[in-house]
C-alpha cells in the first residue's frame, strides 16, 4: 500500500483527525465505460449526448477527485466536505432534512443523490446549472456550505504532500488549478453511477425474479402515471423542472427564482427514483420522512396549483384538478415493494467510492 501523509500549511486541522489515507498499488479501475442496459432511447431532450460521449473520463482523474471529495480542509474551517453532505451509505445524498454547512448553518434546500449525474442535462434542484465542472465549485465557495476561496484552495493544496503528485498523475503536471479541482471533482462524481437493481436483473428476463407484491407494484407504477413523470426504464426521472402540488402557496418558489417566469413557480427538478430507498427524507425540503408518506401524497394529498403539472391532475391540463389515485392500502404497499426493487445495494459499501481517509 502506498500512503500519504497531509500536512497543511494554512490551516490548523481538526482536532481528532490525522490526515493520512492508503490507495492500492494499482490505480483503481472505475470501469467508466457507459453501461450496456442504458437503451438509446435515453439520449433525447431530456438527457444530455454530450454527457455520454463528450467527457473525457479517466481512472487517475477519478482517483484524484475521491480524494478532493472526502477532504474536509476543503472547506475554510476544515470540518465540512463534499462527503459530509452526500453520503455514500445513502446513495450520495444526506439523511436529514437539511444538510449542516460552516458554523453550523444549514442548507435551504435537501442534499440530493449524486447518482448518475453523468446524464442529467441540468442540475441543483431549481435546475439552475447546466454544466457539472461548474457546479461541483458552488458549495465550496458557498458562504454557508463551505465558505473557502478557490484561489486559498488552490494555494493550499499546493503545499500538502502528496496533491501535487495526484494532480500530475492525473493531468500531466504538478499544477494545481481551479480548472483541474473541478474536472477532478466532476469526474468522481460521473464515475457514480448506478445499475446493479433488481429491476436491472428483471428487465433483461421478463422480471422472473420479481415477487407478486413487486409484480403488482410495478403494475400500479406504470398504470398510474408515476412513470409519466418518472420516465425511462433506465433512469426513472425527467429532465425538466415540474409542479408536483406540494404547496398551493410554496414559499420556495424554486425555477422561478431562476427563469422570472411565474408559469413556472414551484417547480422543481424530478429526481430519479434509482435507490429512493436510501434517500430519506423526500422532496426539495426533505418534508417525507418514509416512502409510505411519498405514496400518501401522490395518493391524495396534491394540492391545487396555477402550474401544477398536467400529469397530476384529472382534466391532464396544467393546473387542472389535482388527481387522487384511491390506491388501497395493499396497492401502496406494492408500489413500495417495486420502488424498492430500484436499489442498489452494492453502491452503498463499493470501496471505489469509499472515503479514503482512516476515520
Amino acid at each position: 500500500m502506498c500512503f500519504f501523509y497531509f500536512v497543511s500549511c494554512q490551516k490548523e486541522e481538526p482536532i481528532g483527525h490525522e490526515y493520512k489515507w492508503s490507495l492500492p498499488e494499482e490505480i483503481i479501475d472505475y470501469s467508466i465505460e457507459t453501461p450496456e442496459v442504458l437503451p438509446d432511447f435515453l439520449v433525447d431532450t431530456y438527457f444530455d449526448q454530450n454527457s455520454l460521449l463528450g467527457y473525457e473520463l479517466s481512472n487517475e482523474a477519478i482517483t484524484l477527485g475521491r480524494v478532493l471529495f472526502y477532504d474536509q480542509r476543503l472547506s475554510a474551517d476544515n470540518t465540512i466536505s463534499c462527503a459530509s453532505c452526500h453520503q455514500q451509505e445513502n446513495a450520495f445524498s444526506s439523511n436529514v432534512a437539511f444538510s449542516e454547512g460552516i458554523d453550523g448553518q444549514l442548507t435551504p434546500r435537501n442534499s440530493m443523490s449524486l447518482v448518475n449525474l453523468r446524464w442529467n442535462r441540468f442540475l441543483f434542484w431549481d435546475q439552475r446549472e447546466s454544466s457539472l465542472d461548474v457546479q461541483v465549485l458552488q458549495p465550496i465557495v458557498h458562504p454557508e456550505e463551505m465558505n473557502t476561496q478557490l484561489e486559498d484552495l488552490v494555494v493550499e493544496l499546493a503545499n500538502i504532500e502528496g496533491y501535487p503528485a495526484l494532480f500530475e498523475s492525473a493531468f500531466g503536471s504538478p499544477e494545481i488549478t481551479e480548472e483541474n479541482i473541478s474536472s477532478a471533482l466532476a469526474q468522481f462524481i460521473r464515475a457514480i453511477t448506478s445499475f446493479d437493481t433488481k429491476y436491472d436483473e428483471g428487465r433483461l428476463i421478463d422480471y422472473a425474479n420479481y415477487t407478486d407484491a413487486e409484480l403488482r407494484g410495478k403494475d400500479v407504477f406504470f398504470n398510474n402515471r408515476c412513470n409519466q413523470c418518472h420516465t425511462g426504464q433506465s433512469f426513472f426521472q425527467a429532465g425538466d423542472p415540474r409542479n408536483n402540488g406540494l404547496d398551493s402557496d410554496p414559499s420556495d418558489l424554486g425555477f422561478y427564482n431562476v427563469s422570472g417566469n411565474e408559469n413556472d413557480i414551484g417547480k422543481f427538478k424530478t429526481m430519479t427514483l434509482r435507490n429512493i430507498e436510501y434517500t430519506a427524507p423526500y422532496m426539495h425540503d426533505g418534508r417525507f420522512e418514509t416512502l409510505m408518506e411519498v405514496v400518501e401524497f401522490y395518493n391524495s394529498g396534491v394540492q391545487a396549483h396555477p402550474n401544477l403539472d398536467d400529469r397530476l391532475t384529472e382534466e391532464i391540463e396544467i393546473g387542472g384538478t389535482p388527481i387522487r389515485l384511491n390506491l388501497s392500502q395493499q396497492q401502496k404497499e406494492d408500489l413500495i415493494a417495486f420502488l424498492k426493487t430500484l436499489s442498489d445495494e452494492h453502491l452503498l459499501t463499493d470501496e471505489k467510492f469509499e472515503n479514503p481517509f482512516p476515520w
